[in-house]
């Protein structure tokens, strides 16, 4: 991992996890739980913080740090963990009417991926920014918060159910 990509313990970072191909996975609420029900159970035993969070229809935006290891092992460990989930859920949702698709996508990402036995969900990378200031923290929330009202989805950011902005978040968010 180069210098710049490496995540230390402690610091705060601004990261990014995006889904191959900026496949809509999370329109379907049952995948946004699966991970949200993932992220709780890295805050409950992996020291995963979080600060601030959003989760678009194809990638998920955080603020957070850890307090137990590095933050890149941990989030590794959650991309792996969410994607053989979620494809299961793909494929065994007989609701799902782009499964074919879907499936057919992830297998391709997946072959072109020598890290991978058969399918890839996530794109490589976590791409952490370290906020190394109170203003550069507020700014990267800010922008996170307002990605559901950019995309029109919603008119005000407290609007978005899948965000931190919301008052009724899903996630424990710790005060910056």
């Amino acid at each position: 991992m180069s210098e710049t990509r490496k995540t230390f313990e402690g610091k705060l970072y601004y990261v990014t996890l995006t889904v191959v191909g900026w496949i809509d996975i999370f329109t379907r609420k049952e995948y946004v739980y699966e991970v949200l029900d993932n992220l709780k159970v890295c805050q409950e035993r992996k020291g995963l913080e979080i600060y601030a969070y959003v989760i678009m229809s194809n990638h998920i935006h955080l603020i957070s740090t850890t307090n137990n290891g590095k933050l890149n092992d941990l989030l590794g460990s959650f991309k792996s963990f969410t994607a053989k989930k979620l494809i299961g859920m793909v494929e065994n949702n007989q609701q799902e009417s782009r499964q074919e698709w879907l499936m057919y996508m992830f297998k391709y990402f997946g072959r072109g991926n020598p890290q991978n036995k058969e399918f890839q969900l996530w794109q490589n990378g976590n791409h952490p920014i370290e906020l190394y200031s109170l203003g550069v923290i507020r700014q990267k929330i800010k922008y996170l918060h307002n990605n559901p009202v950019k995309q029109g989805i919603v008119a005000r950011p407290e609007d978005y159910l899948y965000s931190s902005a919301n008052k009724f978040s899903y996630l424990k968010i710790l005060p910056v």
